[in-house]
């Protein structure tokens, strides 16, 4: 009995990685900035995050 294996490439690993932690840091960059108080750096990390989080789900779907 074959069974079918599917792997997928490291373009797929590589970009979620990169993108996921891309993520990351924009959320804790937008935590840091709003402690602090600076409320325009806090948005533009909100906007980075997820701009990485838009473009992590699309990588997943493109690779998969």
């Amino acid at each position: 009995m074959a069974t079918q294996t599917e792997s997928g490439g490291d373009m797929s690993l590589g970009l979620t990685l990169l993108f996921g932690t891309l993520g990351v840091l924009g959320a804790f960059g937008m935590y840091l900035f709003a402690t602090s108080g600076n409320q325009v750096s806090s948005g533009w990390a909100f906007a980075i995050a997820m701009l990485a989080a838009a473009v992590l789900v699309t990588v997943i779907h493109v690779y998969d």
